[in-house]
């Protein structure tokens, strides 16, 4: 079983965002970037299925900048056989649209084959929560989304799901597109002798008139801004002043 691996660049989650003084976006001078972290937990699931023999090669693949390139090399440390560097633009403000990426990766699908995606469930930039969905409907594929646990019997998954209410089973036929969750598992840290491995680990680069495919961008962001500053906490003198204030607030019937 072949499975592919989307993964995106992202800003490292330790790193404190800055919005541009204009409002145009986000300040990435001299910003650490780093690969999406619920899409190396995918990677980490895809490895494991390999190391178990129930994968046979693990494809990793990115969409963007050619920076990326570093991004897919820490995936290939981790454990992943090949990557696919799709270029789509030279400037890191360009983020290219779900609908857009999950046509690149359906037509990566179409030319590679894999029995299954595993992807983050969302990325952490954009929270858009939708290529994963996108890309299953475009395939025809089974989908199971926010994975906290998977196994495999045959040509079926078993996806246990965290859902509003708690946790969700579902069986889905392979070929699935699988998004996973926080609590899938703990991405391992790549060892120096596979970083220095990954080197030499084949990786492919393509565009998208490669796959004729068109990612013009259908939204504008019309202003980025930073969230209100949290407002001072109250200091109550009882138990009942809490309660009534918290009522007052809706907080509570």
């Amino acid at each position: 079983m072949k499975v592919l691996v989307p993964i995106k660049r992202v800003i490292d989650y330790n790193v404190k965002v800055r919005v541009k003084s204009d409002g145009s976006g986000v300040d990435l001078a001299n910003v650490k970037m780093s690969m999406n972290p619920f899409d190396e937990i995918a990677v980490e699931e895809a490895v494991r299925l390999k190391e178990a023999g129930k994968a046979n090669e693990v494809v990793v693949v990115s969409i963007g900048v050619k920076q990326a390139q570093e991004t897919l090399r820490t995936a290939l440390a981790m454990g992943a056989d090949r990557a696919i560097l799709i270029v789509t633009t030279e400037d890191p403000q360009d983020d290219i649209e779900p609908l857009a990426i999950a046509k690149l990766l359906k037509a990566v699908c179409e030319e590679e084959k894999p029995a299954l995606v595993i992807c983050g469930k969302q990325a952490i930039d954009n929270d858009m929560n939708a290529t994963g969905q996108m890309l299953s409907a475009m395939l025809g594929w089974a989908q199971a989304t926010f994975a906290s646990k998977v196994t495999f019997d045959g040509d079926r998954a078993t996806v246990t799901r965290e859902v509003d209410g708690g946790l969700q089973t579902i069986k889905v036929r392979i070929p699935a597109v699988i998004t996973v969750d926080l609590r899938l598992n703990e991405p391992r840290y790549a060892s120096l002798p596979n970083i220095m491995k990954s080197k030499k680990k084949p990786l492919t680069e393509k565009t998208p008139s490669d796959y004729a495919i068109d990612i013009s961008p259908r939204l504008e962001v019309v202003k980025t801004v930073e969230p209100d500053a949290r407002k001072a906490g109250v200091i109550v003198s009882s138990v009942g002043e809490l309660v009534a204030k918290l009522r007052q607030a809706g907080a509570i019937g």
